[in-house]
């Protein structure tokens, strides 16, 4: 009895004292396995008397319980202990940062947000938004604006035309927004007035041409209208799109088909280290192109030039995007350059506004 309750105590110490999972199997082993000291005595049972065996037996199954009790208790220790001590090695920041939120990722295309302030503006004026189809004929893009068949200023348009149909007729990618007046002029009663937005498209590519771009185009039909309201609009316009309090406008005569008389605009800048600045300076630069609209169109679209008369303008939207936000290459606009959005590109919530600023 005292060498199974030594035994029992040595096999229980040495246990306890175990550092790994390793060392306790060893003691495991060496303590219940085949050839284990708790083996060993079980193995003895066989030769004792029957009241021996009950005796004996019964204290050598008890030893066996305690140890097995001890053995699980000190596996659970030390499968903590190792997982604590993996922790703390193998310490790995399993938290995703915080997802930048849409409103702040997306970015809204500069030529988007110039025709958002384009509108903007305008429709402070009491202008509304006329729309019309990319693929016109060549009567409202070119004969209604007094382009007749033959006429050299057809040349001026590098027009991209669709194959002849049966009647010879040929539909083409608009040249300018000009149709869209056309259209309005013919389905509306004067007054009218009226801004064009919307895409063109001339046989043109280089750093400041593209096959596609955007042009926005204004028109105004009403029995009194003159140059002098033309030209305080286009002045309210520039002040307001380039966000100055002052800007002096140069109109010189030029020719247009569908204008008589015709001007170019020139506005007043600086230009040095890289930028031009607005408002200021002793430079001129064209930005658009207007004048009274010819009475050869207005009898095209219905309308009496006796009684009425209006004005018109245009003005690339590319081109003025890249004047305000220093943008150097047209064709940039239209690679789709995510990097280059992220950089000139506004945040969506950012909606131009004549009260809130229209670039901030």
């Amino acid at each position: 009895m005292s060498d199974l309750v030594t035994l029992e105590q040595q096999i229980l110490t040495e246990i306890a004292a175990s550092s790994d999972e390793a060392a306790l199997e060893a003691v495991r082993v060496a303590a219940l396995g085949k050839k284990g000291s708790i083996s060993a005595l079980l193995a003895t049972l066989g030769k004792m008397s029957p009241d021996e065996r009950k005796t004996e037996g019964a204290k050598i199954n008890l030893a066996k319980d305690k140890v097995t009790e001890a053995l699980t208790a000190r596996r659970e220790v030390l499968k903590s202990a190792a997982l604590d001590a993996r922790l703390a090695s193998e310490t790995v920041d399993v938290t995703l940062p915080l997802r930048e939120a849409p409103t702040e990722a997306g970015r809204i295309h500069p030529l988007s947000q110039v025709w958002d302030e384009l509108t903007a503006i305008f429709a402070d004026m009491g202008f509304s938004v006329a729309e019309g189809p990319d693929i016109e004929t060549d009567d409202y893009n070119f004969t209604k604006l007094n382009f007749p068949e033959g006429h050299p200023a057809r040349e001026m348009h590098d027009t991209f035309f669709f194959n002849p149909k049966e009647d010879g007729s040929r539909m083409l990618l608009r040249t300018h927004t000009s149709p869209v007046q056309v259209r309005t002029m013919l389905s509306q009663k004067p007054p009218i007035r009226v801004i064009c937005p919307g895409r063109t498209y001339r046989i043109d590519s280089d750093a400041t041409h593209t096959p596609q771009f955007h042009q926005v185009e204004g028109l105004v039909i009403d029995k009194h209208s003159h140059l002098g309201h033309l030209k305080w609009i286009l002045h309210e316009f520039c002040k307001a799109f380039f966000e100055v309090d002052h800007i002096n406008m140069r109109f010189r005569p030029s020719f247009f088909p569908f204008t008589e008389p015709s001007l170019e605009v020139d506005i007043q800048c600086r230009r040095g280290n890289g930028e031009i600045r607005f408002g200021e300076g002793e430079d001129w630069l064209e930005i658009l192109g207007c004048g009274m609209v010819h009475p050869n169109v207005l009898r095209a679209c219905g309308i009496d030039p006796d009684v009425y008369q209006g004005f018109a303008w245009g003005m690339g939207i590319d081109r003025i995007a890249m004047l305000k936000y220093g943008m150097s290459d047209l064709r940039q606009l239209f690679e789709s350059d995510v990097r280059w959005l992220a950089h000139y590109g506004f945040k969506p919530l950012d909606i131009p506004t004549l009260a809130g600023g229209l670039s901030t």
